[in-house]
């Protein structure tokens, strides 16, 4: 693991360009993502956000340009190295076997196990800790088959933080809750990155991008992107051409709310 210092850009992109088959996801773009720092990914429905969380995860290389985490390219990164520094929250959960909530946030533990390392009494602390922190607190023997929607993605987010990572990474991660657990689990990452860590998010929804995104990667699903602080990238122009929609911008208890004309 690479030594950490507050200058440290915990991710950075550098003439970074997406381009599947004969279709450009996104142009050159470079970025850097501080410790403390949130940056959310918006744009219409297939306009490669997925895509680029996944580059920015190491999962796939970018056509052009390069992705750093703490100043190193992925290639130099030991795999349990990356896998305690980032950890990715899918954007589908998908379950063929049964097994208990536990079970499942422990599998968050296992880069920081030995290659035959079980989990010990302090990995199943921090697992039912996350699984409190997620609002499941008496679940953990529940069969993740008998789950809802809203209650498997909160198991999904728990693990995630059981992985206990300095990147957060994740593809929608408000797929299947209900309006409070959408806030409970925005603000329980926001906590995080108080706390020093830093979080990617792919949303769908521009006012919750603009009440927790410091920076925004706007894609508009014909190569273009916009990339800066919320305060830059969150305006009616950019917005209403990367979504094929008129929207106006009004100020609500001095926060920014877009609505659509």
């Amino acid at each position: 693991m690479p030594d950490i210092t507050p200058a440290t850009a915990f991710l950075e992109a550098e003439g970074l360009a997406l381009q599947v088959g004969e279709r450009w996801l996104c142009r050159e773009f470079s970025l850097r993502l501080g410790a403390g720092e949130c940056l959310v990914l918006l744009g219409p429905n297939g306009a490669g956000k997925t895509t680029l969380l996944h580059t920015f995860a190491g999962l796939r290389a970018p056509t052009r340009g390069s992705v750093r985490l703490a100043g190193k390219p992925y290639a130099s990164w030991r795999a349990n190295e990356v896998a305690r520094f980032r950890g990715l929250l899918a954007q589908q959960q998908p379950d063929h076997f049964s097994s208990s909530a536990l079970e499942t946030v422990l599998i968050g533990r296992h880069p920081h196990l030995g290659r035959w390392g079980w989990e010990g009494a302090g990995d199943e602390a921090v697992a039912r800790e996350a699984l409190r922190d997620v609002g499941l607190a008496g679940m953990e023997r529940r069969d993740i088959l008998s789950l809802s929607g809203g209650e498997r993605q909160r198991v999904a987010i728990a693990a995630l933080l059981a992985q206990s990572p300095r990147l957060y990474l994740l593809d929608e991660p408000t797929n299947h809750l209900d309006l409070h657990y959408q806030i409970a689990m925005l603000e329980l990452i926001k906590g995080h990155t108080r706390k020093g860590c830093s979080a990617v998010m792919v949303l769908h929804d521009i006012n919750l991008a603009a009440r927790y995104a410091d920076h925004v990667i706007l894609l508009d699903g014909r190569g273009g992107v916009v990339a800066g602080t919320c305060a830059a990238v969150l305006r009616e122009d950019c917005l209403s051409q990367a979504f094929g929609h008129p929207l106006r911008r009004h100020v609500v208890d001095g926060c920014a709310v877009f609505v659509p004309q």
